[in-house]
């Protein structure tokens, strides 16, 4: 039975979970050959949508161990981002705007920084409980690397996904987290909304 726990102890299981992540990226990059340096492009002004509250609060967490300008710095560039994303959305196009927290290329809470922001760059694949799998290609470096072979690695973060689904029930507890409607956020709006309800 899951049983809620403290955030405290939610944010260390995060942040082993982190690592782990980190730890099957790097090692996809390197057999794909993958790197970032003297990229002409940024993936962090890809439009993402963050779906667990842990996250969320992960996130927030790491933003208060940032001085307080630097912080207030972050949630005018987040309030900036969310009314050009929502002007962008409402033309019909799909926003591409620097995130909030990108620093001269850099992440500003790069240790709190989201599974998405984490895993994007290599191949990986998600597979459901009734047998479906998506693809994603991963960024255009790396879709240029695979472009012409079938084979190339591939990373299955079912298990890495499955693992950050079930802290996210230990957060929020199993019982408030079937009456709580769907997360689905960019990281900006995450910072202008402030915590998640829980």
């Amino acid at each position: 039975m899951i049983k809620k726990i403290l955030p405290a102890q939610a944010f260390r299981k995060l942040a082993a979970l982190y690592t782990d992540m980190q730890t099957s990226y790097s090692a996809h990059a390197q057999t794909l050959g993958l790197s970032c340096d003297g990229c002409p492009q940024n993936c962090c002004t890809s439009f993402f949508q963050h779906h667990t509250r842990i996250e969320w609060a992960y996130l927030l967490h790491g933003l208060l161990e940032l001085p307080a300008d630097r912080r207030a710095a972050y949630e005018e560039r987040a309030r900036a981002y969310v009314r050009e994303a929502t002007d962008a959305l409402s033309r019909g196009e799909r926003p591409s705007i620097m995130c909030p927290l990108n620093d001269d290329g850099r992440c500003g809470v790069y240790a709190h920084r989201l599974m998405i922001c984490r895993l994007h760059g290599v191949p990986n694949r998600l597979r459901y409980p009734d047998g479906r799998a998506i693809d994603f290609p991963g960024c255009f470096r790396s879709q240029e690397l695979c472009a012409g072979t079938d084979s190339f690695p591939v990373l299955d973060r079912t298990a890495l996904y499955t693992r950050l689904m079930e802290l996210e029930v230990q957060f929020v507890g199993p019982r408030q987290i079937r009456a709580l409607p769907r997360v689905d956020l960019t990281l900006a709006e995450m910072i202008v909304q402030g915590s998640p309800k829980l």
